[in-house]
């Protein structure tokens, strides 16, 4: 193989396929990025198994061929390349390939490319079309939900159901549960649903570029497989089998007391009492206390007996269920949470105010922005004394 192509384009295009080299593995030649000529534009690609990002950029093609190299090795090289024409030429024989750039010439020893997993090409399947904003919207509302840890791997990954030109994101821990539901940009001929790894829609966001353009993922019929098209990225996720719980059962239809809070004041009251929070568990108190004509406040406590305490107060319009018995108002507008959780979900909450509804101290949560109601998170509390 013998190319010229720009140490910038070169550059960003490892930045693109990088995250998806394998960390940890059996399988060492995927700790390598794939190079090879593809109608007379370089493409690189990388897979750790689970993902496969591949990436095409402008080069001046002399000689077809196909080279692996180290991923680690071969970025930290072009990243210290000055920002000239850089020429690359490989022998896939020695398994050599010689960088010049410059006054610099480096020589990096690769791999068999013939041991590369292959990188999953998907031509049938569902087309899926929805604009970019739509998507980052959905992911960032829900992914921070999924499961981190691996005892329960259909967790770890996000439902995502397709009727019509609906398309719902769910996302839940066992502790949370997050469901954002949007619009595709054209309905689709017959309903599905599938699991795709957090992980993966992480670097899929992160590849997503900002603004109203439009997506289009291809799903298998058999449902092991999504392709996600960008321009000049093409990123391929294995999909999560196995059964997701039915998380509308999760959602209470009820609740008891609720409180409208302004968002910032809400985050900035949980973050300081985060603070005093870290040695007791997480756990921040909440209580609703109820004034005239549903005005009120949100007291929101943290104590831990090494470190000490914080109470913070923040106006909120509360509302309590009159069908209730009025001396139980006081006991059920009590409830402690982790404070992490709540948190996490204000952070993506895009309006002003946000509706928190509660039932009960062992009863969950609820947060909801306030005029969309498309999106909704549930957080089970957390059990204290006193």
């Amino acid at each position: 193989m013998k190319l010229t192509c720009l140490q910038e384009n070169l550059n960003e295009g490892l930045s693109v396929v990088s995250r998806a080299v394998a960390t940890r593995t059996t399988l060492p030649i995927t700790q390598h990025v794939l190079v090879s000529t593809d109608q007379n534009r370089l493409k690189l690609s990388a897979t750790n198994l689970e993902i496969a990002i591949s990436t095409w950029i402008g080069a001046e093609i002399e000689e077809e061929g196909t080279i692996t190299l180290p991923a680690r090795l071969f970025t930290e090289l072009v990243g210290t390349l000055p920002q000239e024409t850089i020429d690359l030429t490989s022998d896939e024989e020695s398994q050599e390939s010689l960088f010049t750039c410059g006054r610099i010439k480096s020589k990096i020893n690769g791999g068999d490319y013939k041991e590369y997993p292959p990188i999953p090409t998907i031509d049938e399947g569902m087309v899926i079309n929805i604009s970019t904003a739509e998507l980052k919207n959905a992911i960032n509302h829900v992914v921070f939900a999924a499961a981190t840890e691996e005892s329960r791997p259909v967790l770890t990954g996000v439902k995502v159901e397709i009727s019509n030109d609906s398309v719902t994101f769910a996302a839940a821990d066992g502790f949370r549960l997050a469901v954002y539901t949007t619009k595709l940009s054209t309905p689709v001929d017959q309903d599905t649903d599938f699991i795709i790894p957090a992980k993966s829609l992480v670097e899929i966001n992160r590849l997503l570029p900002f603004g109203n353009e439009q997506i289009q993922f291809t799903v298998t019929t058999s449902k092991n497989q999504a392709l996600f098209r960008l321009e000049n990225i093409e990123i391929v996720s294995q999909l999560v089998q196995g059964s997701f719980p039915d998380y509308k059962q999760l959602i209470p239809e009820n609740h008891n007391s609720s409180a409208i809070l302004k968002v910032d004041d809400f985050n900035k009251a949980i973050r300081t009492a985060s603070i005093f929070a870290r040695d007791g568990r997480g756990i921040v108190r909440l209580l609703l206390n109820k004034g005239n004509d549903n005005s009120g406040t949100v007291t929101v406590a943290s104590r831990a007996e090494e470190v000490g305490e914080n109470t913070g107060v923040i106006d909120a319009e509360i509302r309590e269920d009159s069908s209730q018995d009025p001396t139980l108002i006081s006991e059920e507008s009590k409830i402690a949470f982790n404070s992490k959780y709540i948190s996490d979900v204000l952070s993506v909450i895009q309006t002003e105010t946000v509706s928190l509804q509660i039932s009960s101290p062992s009863s969950p949560g609820v947060l909801k922005p306030v005029g969309q109601d498309n999106y909704t998170h549930v957080v089970m509390p957390m059990f204290v004394q006193g």
